[in-house]
């Protein structure tokens, strides 16, 4: 790949037509790579046990065109930490699509801004698993936005183990945020597609069994990115960013934002049938990510970032700038609250600070929280993470960890210190880009106070690319691997 390091802003990508998405702080690593004895900066406390593994796009392949960041073949970093010592593994994830690339020795598909009609026949996109993970029955899910296959992964070495159906019960694709019930061992997903009814949603047992399944009706094809849970309901997503039609009837991936559509929200029992949803109306939105949900009496309680103008910029020409404009983020902490007596919605803004990619305390969800972890979004033209947020949801205060200048994060998942006394008795876990010095570091915080600092700082000799979504798997919860 002819790929430099230098980041370029939004405004040299419109003049010069290169992608700042494979360049500097995002360009694709080429090796796959298990490196031990880590250099730490500080010491690794003795109760951090376990794994922190990010997911993201890494083309293995040169891509053609113009480059959506969403395009790249997934990736996931790891480091797993044991005994105060660290190993770092990175592995592609070995999708159908990647495996048929690799056997060619070429790309065979074009990203999702290109036209379809080149790409191989019944396959107008190549499913990556690219975007997130979630851990269910001892196995690492990797998930894709657009919905896909669930891919599964060892959680220790990141060997790709297979599509994961559910000992054959899945009838249909997984969108890339399901929920794990840590309390019940249930994982509830839902995926959506062109054809009525549009979106379903099931709930996998603890032992890997799809036991409920259900279609969602909608009016029409929609683009549904998240879902939230609480101990009895799912809460499902009617948002009105849509597929351009006429952009679709080309051939063509476009998106549309339907100012007058409302925003809906279906609330449905858990194990619950269509006819058991309730609709909520809200203000038109779109919402990439939710914070978590509980049940407050009459009331579900939904925490989300809202995203306040989804869609592209309309003072720049081309689909590549329209793409680069949107995928930086105007989000804000939301609050819903459902009322299940009256049928009214209410709504509040939580913070005007612009923040993403949230994490709680896996234990907490679906159940009341109170501390959530967002990653503060920077002034830059690119999607960039410059600051670490700890949010107080119950009084409205948050204080800021920032990174540095030069300096990048990555969505920091929480992990729970053995024994913990409180919700925030635990660990933040980020990889950090340092673009002066072109490498990363995983940095870890005590997540009671985030603003002192990294209690260690493990330093890696290789750059870890700005990627998507992470987690933390315990190490009681590991399948018996070692580092």
């Amino acid at each position: 790949m002819s790929l430099h390091l230098d980041r370029i802003d939004l405004t040299t990508a419109i003049e010069t037509g290169e992608n700042p998405y494979l360049v500097g702080p995002y360009a694709p690593t080429r090796d796959e790579l298990t490196l031990r004895d880590l250099d730490v900066i500080g010491e690794i406390p003795e109760d951090l046990n376990g794994v922190y593994v990010r997911n993201g796009p890494n083309p293995q392949y040169e891509p053609q065109g113009r480059y959506h960041w969403f395009d790249g073949d997934g990736m996931v970093h790891a480091v797993h930490f044991a005994e105060g010592r660290a190993t770092y593994r990175n592995r592609w994830i070995r999708t159908d699509g990647f495996q048929r690339e690799q056997r060619a020795g070429a790309l065979l598909w074009r990203g999702i801004i290109e036209p379809f009609e080149s790409n191989p026949p019944g396959e107008p996109e190549k499913d990556t698993a690219n975007t997130s993970l979630v851990f269910h029955n001892e196995r690492l899910l990797a998930l894709w936005y657009r919905s896909g296959k669930p891919y599964a992964l060892d959680p220790v070495t990141l060997e790709t183990l297979g599509a994961e159906d559910f000992d054959g019960t899945l009838r249909c694709e997984v969108s890339a945020h399901a929920k794990t019930d840590e309390h019940t061992g249930e994982l509830c997903f839902f995926d959506y597609g062109v054809k009525p009814p549009f979106m379903r949603y099931g709930v996998v047992s603890p032992d890997g069994v799809v036991r409920h399944f259900v279609g969602i009706d909608l009016p029409g094809p929609r683009l549904p990115h998240d879902m939230a849970i609480t101990e009895h309901y799912s809460i499902l997503m009617d948002l009105p960013l849509v597929n351009d039609r006429e952009a679709a009837r080309a051939g063509r991936f476009k998106l549309f934002f339907d100012r007058e559509m409302p925003s809906r929200f279906a609330v449905i029992p858990r194990h619950g049938g269509t006819e058991d949803v309730r609709w909520f109306e809200a203000a038109p939105c779109f919402i990439y990510h939710t914070v978590n949900a509980r049940e407050k009496g009459d009331e579900i309680v939904l925490d989300v970032c809202r995203v306040k103008r989804p869609e592209p910029r309309s003072d720049v020409d081309g689909p590549l700038a329209q793409m680069l404009s949107y995928l930086r983020l105007d989000a804000h902490l939301h609050r819903y609250r459902f009322n299940l007596r009256t049928g009214a919605t209410t709504e509040q803004m939580l913070d005007d600070d612009n923040s993403e990619f949230p994490s709680i305390n896996q234990d907490r969800v679906g159940r009341a929280s109170r501390y959530a972890y967002t990653m503060h979004i920077s002034p830059e033209s690119t999607l960039l993470f410059d600051g670490l947020m700890k949010y107080d949801t119950n009084t409205g205060g948050s204080e800021t960890y920032w990174f540095g200048d030069g300096r990048w994060g990555s969505e920091a998942p929480f992990a729970p210190r053995p024994g913990a006394t409180s919700e925030d008795d635990g660990y933040l876990v980020s990889y950090v880009y340092d673009e002066r010095e072109g490498r990363s570091e995983v940095e870890v915080l005590d997540a009671r106070d985030v603003m002192a600092g990294p209690v260690c700082r493990v330093r890696l000799p290789v750059r870890v690319p700005i990627g998507f979504h992470a987690t933390w798997v315990p190490a009681e919860r590991l399948p018996g691997g070692s580092a």
